[in-house]
């Protein structure tokens, strides 16, 4: 079962990551289908959205870290205008 991971960065483990390096996407609130191809980890500095899968429903929200597994189809539901950073692989 592919699921949706979400967790909170100390202050260490934000440096390491090298974000500052990762491509950039914002979006309104709306609502959209999505399916990853390959795993997509993302981090939040705005915003609130709610992502359904077949199994779960999760909220993520600024300051998550998420990861989103190769294969995964879902909903978003953006909530709050989002702006995400985010890399593949």
């Amino acid at each position: 079962m592919k699921r949706i991971k979400i967790q909170k960065l100390s202050n260490e483990q934000f440096q390491n990551l090298n974000i500052k390096d990762w491509l950039s996407w914002s979006c309104e609130p709306c609502a959209f289908d999505w399916e990853y191809s390959e795993t997509e980890t993302a981090y939040l500095f705005e915003g609130k959205v709610r992502v359904k899968t077949e199994t779960e429903e999760v909220t993520i929200q600024a300051g998550d870290l998420v990861e989103f597994p190769s294969g995964l189809k879902c909903t978003w539901n953006v909530i709050e205008l989002v702006r995400k950073v985010y890399k593949m692989g």
